[in-house]
């Protein structure tokens, strides 16, 4: 396929540099993705499959992990390849692109913003029950994200990220080898079975899908250019940052699937769905291995929602003024070098969209969600990943990217096989949505 598209510089790309040779010293946006991707939900979801299926859906989980991979791979690939940005490529499919972008990013932004404060509010609640309610701690963190991502550039935010993914992975290893897991049973769950149960298929796909799977995943692209990273003498260097990321996932999901099937599933005990379900897990670690051990884990609960929130608001906020410069007709600051100089970060728009993720929804943690704005923001966020890997598919092989960087055989099959999966779960999410109430 050779779709020059409009609105993309398909007569010069940037100059062949000498590649880079691939070490782990330049490891860095990978576990920062990680780390915004595997929120508090994802590791809630993946505690119920193992409570409701055991090690069954073990080859799901780690699925999920490949399919991110080809995702986040393809989204780095593009803007390593081309020297331009994401959003240039979506701007080069049509106007429609703008359009979901804009909606999307203003809905999607105001209602996740209350979600990852809560989140990260609910741990340190638990941990100091007696110092304040958990909407201000809520408020607490949003400010501190808030104040960390407007005073700092992306490398002090990779050390802090990267700090917090160490914590993360102490304590979900620690919980992983705590609970004595059956090996045996672990080995056969990877195994692609499903289990015998009412709506298995959509289960197992919403598990592959759910994982490590957000707007992050294109937010990849812009940490790669803003660690300096800008052409494709950094591709190696690029493939074997994410696959450290996704495999550093795995560990998380193996290991919480690990703590659902071993503590959960065996004594037939089933936990809340959302947030609150990990604070009904640190009483289940309380009674059976005490304070300390419940504690610990709060700790790593409180590590794994706040790195998602200020991923989230760097991660996005990077993207929005990248979008807002597109939509003032800034073709330059289409380009990587423009994000790696950090001039993204300092631009009115990337504040004025963390402003944005941050105090309007202070209002939604005081009086609840607006009904239809959730169903609205359900809808949008189903329907994001279907699109960021359709365009990224349809990008990846046009004559927007030299030939040597388009995509192969593996490259185009595992992007296929991440639409149409994250295309059913979008109309499944659609077709759950309580309509007869909103209209």
């Amino acid at each position: 396929m050779a779709d020059t598209g409009t609105g993309a510089d398909t007569t010069a790309f940037p100059a062949t540099p000498t590649p880079r040779k691939a070490s782990w010293r330049h490891i860095g946006p990978g576990m920062v993705v990680a780390a915004t991707g595997v929120g508090a939900g994802d590791l809630v979801a993946t505690l119920i499959a193992g409570a409701n299926f055991g090690y069954t859906l073990l080859w799901a989980a780690v699925l999920g992990c490949l399919v991110k991979i080809s995702l986040a791979e393809a989204a780095g690939r593009w803007h390593l390849a081309t020297g331009r940005t994401l959003f240039d490529g979506w701007a080069s499919l049509g106007r429609w692109t703008a359009w979901f972008f804009g909606v999307y990013a203003v809905v999607w932004g105001f209602v996740y913003g209350a979600a990852a404060m809560s989140s990260s509010a609910l741990p340190l609640q638990a941990l100091f029950p007696d110092v304040m309610d958990l909407e201000w701690w809520a408020v607490a963190c949003g400010l501190v994200g808030l104040v960390f991502v407007w005073f700092n550039r992306y490398a002090v935010f990779e050390k802090v990220m990267t700090a917090l993914v160490g914590v993360m992975f102490v304590v979900t290893v620690y919980l992983g080898i705590r609970v004595t897991p059956n090996l045996g049973e672990a080995l056969a769950g990877l195994l692609p079975v499903l289990p015998d149960e009412k709506d298995s298929v959509l289960n197992t796909l919403g598990l592959i899908g759910g994982v490590g799977g957000t707007i992050t995943l294109a937010a990849y692209g812009y940490w790669v250019n803003a660690k300096g990273w800008t052409d494709t003498g950094w591709m190696k260097v690029m493939r074997l940052d994410n696959r450290v990321a996704y495999a550093t996932t795995g560990v998380f999901v193996i290991a919480m699937l690990f703590v659902g099937a071993e503590l959960l599933h065996s004594a037939n005990v089933a936990i809340s769905s959302g947030d609150k379900g990990l604070i009904q897990l640190g009483d289940i670690l309380a009674a059976e291995y005490g304070t300390a051990t419940a504690k610990f884990f709060l700790v790593g609960f409180f590590a794994t929602s706040f790195t998602s929130l200020i991923g989230v608001w760097h991660g996005v906020s990077l993207m929005f003024a990248d979008f807002t410069a597109r939509q003032r007709g800034g073709a330059v600051s289409a380009r990587g070098e423009e994000v790696a100089e950090g001039r993204h970060e300092r631009s009115w728009a990337f504040r004025g969209y963390l402003l944005w993720l941050t105090f309007p929804p202070i209002v939604l943690l005081f009086q609840g969600e607006p009904f239809r704005l959730i169903i609205l923001y359900g809808v949008l966020g189903a329907a994001f990943l279907p699109f960021l890997a359709l365009t990224l598919l349809r990008l990846l092989n046009s004559s927007r990217v030299p030939a040597p960087w388009r995509s192969g055989v593996v490259s185009n099959s595992m992007l296929v096989i991440a639409g149409l999966l994250f295309l059913v779960l979008c109309v499944k999410q659609i077709w759950d949505q309580p309509w007869s109430d909103v209209f």
